[in-house]
């Protein structure tokens, strides 16, 4: 067994964790909540970052211009690049020296673009956390970033891609209290090999 400058001990083999799900259904919630729970199981929580500039108030991610977003890309700071919803998004490159030093690393990913990500990262685990609809279209007019015909095109949009979960896809339930959330999150890992507890 190998341990890090703590002590704590390092995984035989160190894995990308793809967390996926539609806007509103509560990434950045349940990952704050669950971060010092996954820090003790050697799991670290990457920053993406966003053409949003507003994309720190809204999630938990840095907001750049698109010319600064292209020119970080054209620097190769980016791991994993896509589009959606007319913004560019990008996984920080930095998330490889972190799995090449042991740690399991945690993404906020694109459902459309699992298998981009799984080309580069063959071994990594994908997680889907969904939302009923109703809780879903509650969350998104209860934020306010969008208007009424956004919100029912971005629902629309999900059920599609709820229809394209893959198998080997694995699945938490965000539709209840955060708490049951982060415990299925920190189950689903479990089950999966990447954790020793639950």
């Amino acid at each position: 067994m190998q341990y890090d400058a703590s002590g704590a001990p390092v995984p035989a083999s160190a894995r990308l964790i793809y967390l996926m799900g539609p806007s509103g259904a509560g990434k950045d919630s349940v990952l704050g909540a669950a971060r010092e729970q996954l820090m003790a199981r050697h799991v670290r929580i990457a920053r993406r970052v966003i053409t949003r500039a507003d994309g720190g108030r809204w999630e938990d991610a840095d907001g750049v211009s698109l010319c600064v977003f292209e020119q970080m890309h054209a620097r190769g700071e980016f791991a994993l690049t896509w589009r959606a919803n007319g913004l560019a998004y990008g996984i920080p490159a930095y998330i490889d020296e972190w799995l090449s030093q042991g740690w399991h690393v945690l993404v906020s990913g694109s459902r459309a673009h699992l298998e981009q990500a799984r080309s580069r990262y063959p071994e990594l685990v994908p997680v889907l956390l969904t939302v009923a609809p109703q809780v879903l279209r509650e969350r998104l007019v209860g934020r306010g970033r969008e208007g009424l015909d956004e919100i029912e095109r971005r629902l629309v949009r999900n059920q599609c891609m709820q229809l394209l979960v893959q198998e080997g896809v694995r699945v938490v339930d965000d539709s209840a209290a955060l708490d049951d959330a982060v415990c299925g999150l920190l189950a689903v890992l479990f089950a999966a090999g990447v954790t020793t507890s639950p």
